[in-house]
């Protein structure tokens, strides 16, 4: 039996999410691994921040999961899904479903410190060479 853990999802946001992981089966073999038991061990490993190795028993094999992962990552999955859940909660909140405006600042754009620093030294060598 699986052991329930904080980071596992809950019944109403599998729901919300779960045809994102699921595809129709009409040739070959079913999955072993249930696809929220998938997503529930990537969230474990994202929240707790354990190696893949270190997953508990209870999730199905770690192998498996990375692969899933790394599958659904090469996909742009994630990125699908983070884009549905923020058009959703923005039109939950009375908003257009796509922001107009986006704020930028010098936490989120790195500067080139180093070509900064280069080009004031590059001026000081040209100023003492024309004996400024």
């Amino acid at each position: 039996m699986k052991k329930n853990y904080p980071s596992d999802l809950s019944d109403l946001e599998w729901e919300q999410i779960r045809y994102f992981f699921e595809s129709d089966y009409k040739t070959g073999r079913r999955p072993k691994h249930d696809k929220r038991q998938i997503v529930n061990a990537i969230f474990y490993v994202a929240r707790t921040g354990c190696q893949w190795t270190y997953l508990p028993k209870d999730f199905p094999p770690w192998k498996t999961v990375y692969t899933y992962f790394w599958t659904w990552q090469k996909q742009g999955l994630f990125e699908k899904l983070h884009d549905e859940l923020r058009r959703l909660i923005r039109m939950l909140l009375g908003r257009h479903e796509e922001p107009s405006a986006a704020i930028v600042d010098s936490q989120s754009a790195k500067t080139t410190e180093r070509g900064a620093l280069k080009a004031l030294t590059m001026v000081k060598r040209s100023k003492a060479e024309k004996g400024l």
